[in-house]
């Protein structure tokens, strides 16, 4: 059976996310098991400093590297990455899972991923060329990997 492992910096505050988390979990669940794993995330300055931001999005990404399953399939939720329809996000688990038992998507926290995490996956996909706010982009990503459940089923997926 297929495990998808979803790693994502930073916790879920908001109680009508964590609503529509759980129940997207709970839909999938019927097609695949799949995990959470939430990496802190470290506060923001106030005030712009690349420096600062740099060392952040360096210690969120290797907290990221430090806990990622090496020898799953790893694509990066990236600005810069392929755009997919919803059916070719399907074909694309299908082919995956053909090859491997384990996918990991990987959301990084509000400043990004890090160059090296990128180049440790297999590819970068982008859901958008908007920025949304990472925890309502764990709930885009779910509801996106249960619709391409339905499809390679043949379900109806009621909009």
């Amino acid at each position: 059976m297929l495990h998808i492992n979803l790693y994502c910096v930073g916790k879920v505050k908001e109680q009508y996310l964590r609503d529509a988390i759980d129940e997207y979990l709970k839909r999938i669940s019927k097609y695949c098991s799949i995990s959470i794993i939430e990496l802190p995330d470290k506060p923001i300055p106030e005030k712009s400093n690349s420096t600062l931001e740099a060392q952040i999005i360096e210690t969120e990404s290797n907290e990221i590297i430090n806990k990622l399953n090496m020898s799953s399939y790893k694509i990066a939720l990236d600005l810069t990455g392929k755009q997919y329809t919803s059916e070719e996000f399907a074909e694309k688990i299908n082919k995956i899972q053909l090859s491997n038992s384990t996918i990991s998507f990987i959301i990084g926290g509000s400043l990004g991923l890090s160059n090296d995490l990128k180049r440790i996956c297999n590819e970068k996909i982008s859901f958008s060329k908007m920025t949304f706010p990472h925890q309502l982009m764990r709930v885009i990503f779910l509801e996106q990997l249960f619709r391409s459940f339905k499809i390679n089923n043949n379900e109806k997926y009621h909009h």
